[in-house]
């Protein structure tokens, strides 16, 4: 089969490597279908095989990386159908037009193995390449490094022990090299899966084997409204949604002990209320507290001039103890293009962002600790899905994800984000907890093992301790530059490839030209 798509001609090589790009997006959260990469890569590389040219080689990469990013953001559209007589227009075009710049780094990737001779040292670019430009796809831009290709091992925690060494970016690394070695031959195929053993082995064995950290003795309380977006910011439903709420944080605060701290998690703008400014909702929500329990929601922040007038809004954290004290907010910094703010104001005729007011952003990564709990590190939204970037200098105790996943409704788009949010926990070495509008809910220990969970479409609560949290393991310490420095390395081995071939041959030869 490799073969026959090697010779291809005409326009099928194209609509093959958009077909093959649509497939491998199945090994995407949360089908994880993680065999189809063994056709899709293969199949890229024969593609590319019989490319002929340079350029005809960018646009199968093109063409493949249209195909994936369409197939992996299409719930992108359920976004616009929130309000479909406004935006609904746009659904037939908007995923589309996202995957077209996603695209253009894949297309770069097949360019840069072109270069490579055919047979491992072209298996060996595209693998370093793909990285790389995955790695600058998370920065260019405000940077999108949604569904990079590690994030097919998400589904459990035991493929995920690698990230604490390298991170997703390394992931990606060892996942595009395992899938192309059906296009080596039945020998690479077979040290592909010794590899793989040895992997699984180690991942095993640090996993159950090794030492467990001690918990700080705080429960968590994860409450999910599960409140549609249709009706979020509708004015006749802001109290039923904040009593739905509070409700829910009674009953789930009656079980918890009461002999420990405890931190009630609310999602991203959960609170229809200003909680910062509003003292009346505060002690609205202090009312629902036992004691010892410390409020964490999600709330809109606002800020006016001396004249009255709205200066700016913040997409924010608000710390509430059961006196009604604020205790501290968090101003959300990575913010969302089109989302959360309109990127080139002025020059695009239509605001797609809801509500007439951008979002500002606020200074960064920070360690919040109100009293009686860990530090923490807050990300809300799509903060977390941003590697090495989701803890500030001071290494917090754990890590807090609020998210409006409402947006997306029941598709693919919860379920990615939630494997992003896991591998940051596999990466640090810090236990996560995630509060999702409408879910997907969950805490996760520092090894990324899932210790509580409420499904996509849930109402209600999960009480959970919160889980100690591991030594800085070596990504903590390194971000992504272990994994850079192997995809470089991989890259430059496999473009001098030649060169290294003459060396062998005739190592004097090289000095005597």
């Amino acid at each position: 089969m490799l073969t026959k798509l090697s010779l291809l001609t005409g326009r099928r090589p194209l609509l093959a490597a958009f077909l093959l790009g649509l497939l491998s997006a199945l090994a995407l959260p949360p089908l994880y279908l993680v065999p189809v990469l063994l056709l899709a890569i293969p199949g890229l590389l024969a593609l590319l095989d019989g490319a002929g040219s340079a350029r005809r080689a960018a646009w199968l990469g093109f063409a493949f990386g249209w195909g994936h990013h369409i197939a992996g953001l299409y719930w992108i559209s359920h976004a616009l159908l929130t309000d479909p007589w406004r935006w609904g227009w746009l659904v037939p075009v908007a995923v589309p037009g996202i995957a077209l710049p996603l695209a253009a780094y894949l297309a770069l990737t097949t360019l840069i193995a072109w270069q490579a001779r055919p047979g491992w040292p072209r298996t060996l670019a595209l693998a370093g390449g793909w990285t790389l430009l995955e790695w600058l796809r998370g920065l260019l831009f405000t940077g999108f490094p949604w569904n990079a290709i590690g994030t097919v091992w998400a589904f459990d925690a035991l493929p995920l022990q690698g990230a604490a060494l390298v991170g997703v970016h390394g992931l990606t690394l060892a996942t595009l090299l395992l899938a192309a070695l059906p296009a080596l031959g039945r020998r690479a195929m077979a040290g592909g899966a010794a590899a793989l053993a040895l992997l699984a082995g180690l991942s095993a064995w640090r996993l159950h084997g090794t030492a467990e950290p001690e918990a700080p003795g705080v429960n968590l309380l994860l409450v999910q409204g599960n409140i549609q977006q249709e009706a979020k910011w509708r004015e006749d439903q802001r109290w039923p949604i904040f009593r739905r709420y509070l409700e829910l944080t009674r009953e789930g605060a009656a079980a918890a002990p009461t002999d420990r701290p405890l931190a009630v998690i609310w999602p991203e703008t959960a609170s229809p209320f200003l909680l910062p400014q509003d003292e009346a909702a505060r002690r609205y929500a202090a009312q629902v507290l036992p004691p010892q329990a410390v409020l964490l929601a999600g709330s809109v922040r606002a800020e006016w001039d001396a004249q009255g007038q709205l200066r700016h809004l913040y997409n924010s954290l608000s710390a509430v103890d059961a006196r009604a004290e604020l205790l501290g907010t968090y101003d959300k910094a990575h913010l969302v293009p089109f989302g959360e703010y309109m990127p080139l104001r002025g020059l695009i005729p239509i605001r797609v962002v809801q509500g007439a007011v951008d979002f500002a952003a606020g200074p960064g990564p920070v360690a919040m600790a109100p009293a009686g709990l860990p530090a923490f590190s807050p990300l809300i939204c799509y903060e977390v899905i941003f590697p090495a970037a989701v803890t500030p200098a001071e290494r917090p105790a754990w890590l807090l994800n609020i998210t409006n996943d409402a947006w997306f409704g029941f598709s693919t788009g919860p379920y990615q984000h939630l494997a992003a949010a896991r591998l940051r926990a596999a990466e640090e070495g810090l236990p996560l907890a995630r509060a999702a509008q409408t879910g997907v809910s969950a805490v996760f220990d520092a090894k990324g093992r899932q210790v509580a969970r409420l499904g996509l479409g849930q109402g209600g609560s999960v009480l959970a301790a919160l889980p100690g949290a591991l030594p800085p393991t070596l990504f903590a310490q390194w971000g992504n530059v272990t994994a850079l420095l192997l995809a470089g390395s991989v890259l430059l081995v496999a473009l001098l490839q030649p060169l290294l071939s003459v060396w062998r041959k005739n190592p004097a030869g090289l000095s005597h030209k």
